[in-house]
């Protein structure tokens, strides 16, 4: 097997239970109650003495291994069919460990920034969730991020049956994507979330991905500055809480709304150092056998929106690299609408996350795009409407990943031509065909000539995949944008699932963020 031959021993990594190599040692994704992954090899892995023989048991499976030089050593197991009633492994060697209560089903990595990490408490509809949350077939692995980064000791995270008392504090679009898969497919679900809010994406990149790219390099230059600031920063900053505590103080002696506590600076976040997040909460995990991820992530980047159509894909390759799991699945939820609506066309950084994101999927195999432009909060970045990302994307995956016939998504723009003073554009997964979900005529199309000035266009659906826009004001187009303000005001192209249409653009102007690294 592909996978077996050719995994190399010296990636792997992680947080094990015990750092001696006398005995016979486990990182801490292997344990109690966990869920692996069916229908592919699991790789069950470890330290111990080198040269030592180990030995690992699971049901009928009995597979040995020798520790090479540095005591790490790696078996194979399966692939194994889905199985939901509990085993038990055993680890043999100069000692033995013994796991218990594991199943076998589906292995999802649910991942990124605040709005993965936003917990099932916090979401809309939470405390009904939470109290039917009795779902012991659901595992839960949920990353600790102050012990990943040393603030705390203790594990890592371990295995916890899905229940009242281990779901508040779990990803709630995590959560509700997992429900979703178990009682569609009827099998165990093993569900792994390590989410960093405020986190950047080169945070989640290896430094070797990061520094063979040009474009890339300044986001491992930019620790190097915040090092030599740190001392000068940290000062600064110490003195700003002290002001604000005082400020505190006074305001609730006075009866008045107290300030808000000083942005921690950069400098100090040791989670947006470059590879930070990379290091201490994806590479312990490394090579666990999952499914796919699911990724949540981008608003941190807003100011380098250009870098991110690199910055992204890049961030994929590593992990399918380091996973040695070929091109797994991978979703990427699109940021949603947020911030005032703009009466006319805008040129947003926002927006060019979005468009990053959307080519990202076109460009990258095996991904899925997760349109959320609709259920975005104008004043919040943290949008409480978390079911409906995770139900949007269990249908991606039942479509891309199990293979069920449906329309995955709404419409996505593939291609447009100019002539005769409009723009034709053709769409895929346009279902049963494009259609209005809501309103009477398409809206928030802009169009634009040679002189790169956006105006509102008319637009109208002429065929099944093929929508016609043009502007009496431009009267020889260039390029057409959909939906591509921060927060645009009721795009309605669909398809017969009422999911909204990706926002694209056919230019490739340079936009806001354009040189910005």
């Amino acid at each position: 097997m592909r996978l077996k031959r050719f995994f190399p021993l010296l990636l792997l990594a992680g947080a094990f239970s015990n750092s001696g190599l006398a005995t016979i040692t486990l990182p801490e994704v292997i344990g109690d109650n966990m869920v692996l992954q069916r229908d592919q090899p699991v790789p069950i892995w470890g330290k111990a003495d080198p040269g030592e023989a180990v030995r690992v048991k699971f049901g009928s499976e009995i597979k040995s291994a020798v520790a090479d030089g540095q005591g790490k050593w790696i078996v194979w197991l399966g692939p194994l069919l889905a199985n939901a009633t509990a085993l038990d492994m055993t680890i043999t060697g100069s000692n033995q460990i013994e796991l218990h209560n594991i199943l076998v089903g589906e292995v999802w990595l649910v991942s990124g920034q605040s709005n993965m990490q936003w917990t099932l408490e916090q979401s809309n509809g939470g405390a009904e969730s939470i109290q039917a949350a009795d779902y012991p077939e659901i595992r839960l692995f949920n990353v600790s991020r102050d012990v990943a980064f040393k603030r705390k000791t203790g594990k890592l995270a371990t295995w916890e049956l899905c229940s009242p008392e281990s779901v508040p504090d779990f990803s709630g679009v995590g959560y509700f994507f997992g429900l979703s898969l178990y009682r569609e497919l009827g099998v165990p679900i093993g569900l792994i979330n390590s989410s960093y809010g405020g986190s950047q994406a080169e945070a989640w990149t290896p430094l070797e991905y990061l520094a063979a790219s040009d474009d890339l390099r300044p986001c491992i230059e930019r620790e190097k500055m915040w090092a030599k600031e740190r001392p000068v920063v940290q000062a600064d900053y110490d003195k700003k809480i002290q002001d604000w505590e005082a400020a505190v103080k006074k305001a609730e002696a006075e009866g008045t709304k107290p300030p808000y506590r000083p942005r921690v600076p950069d400098a100090l976040r040791d989670y947006r150092i470059a590879s930070s997040i990379y290091t201490n909460m994806i590479e312990p995990l490394i090579p666990f056998a999952i499914r796919g991820a699911c990724w949540y992530q981008g608003e941190s980047n807003e100011e380098r929106a250009e870098q991110y159509e690199l910055l992204l894909p890049t961030m994929i390759r590593a992990w399918r690299e380091r996973w040695h799991q070929g091109d797994f699945p991978f979703a990427i939820v699109q940021l949603p609408n947020f911030r005032k609506s703009s009466a006319e066309p805008a040129d947003e950084a926002w927006s060019h996350i979005r468009d990053a994101q959307r080519k990202t999927y076109m460009e990258t195999p095996n991904t899925g795009l997760i349109v959320t432009i609709d259920i975005g909060e104008a004043d919040d970045i943290h949008p409480k409407n978390k079911i409906d990302v995770g139900t949007r994307l269990f249908r991606w995956a039942l479509a891309d990943v199990y293979g069920h016939r449906i329309t995955k998504s709404g419409p996505v723009f593939r291609e447009a031509s100019f002539a005769d003073g409009q723009a034709t554009l053709l769409f895929d997964e346009v279902g049963t065909g494009l259609k209005m979900c809501s309103g009477t005529v398409l809206q928030t199309f802009a169009i634009a000539g040679e002189d790169r000035v956006w105006h509102w266009a008319e637009a109208k659906i002429v065929g099944e995949d093929k929508v016609v826009v043009w502007s009496s004001e431009v009267p020889d187009p260039r390029a057409v944008r959909y939906a591509f303000n921060n927060n645009p005001e009721g795009p309605n192209l669909s398809n017969e699932t009422c999911l909204p249409a990706t926002p694209f653009r056919t230019d490739n102007w340079p936009g806001p963020t354009a040189g910005k690294r």
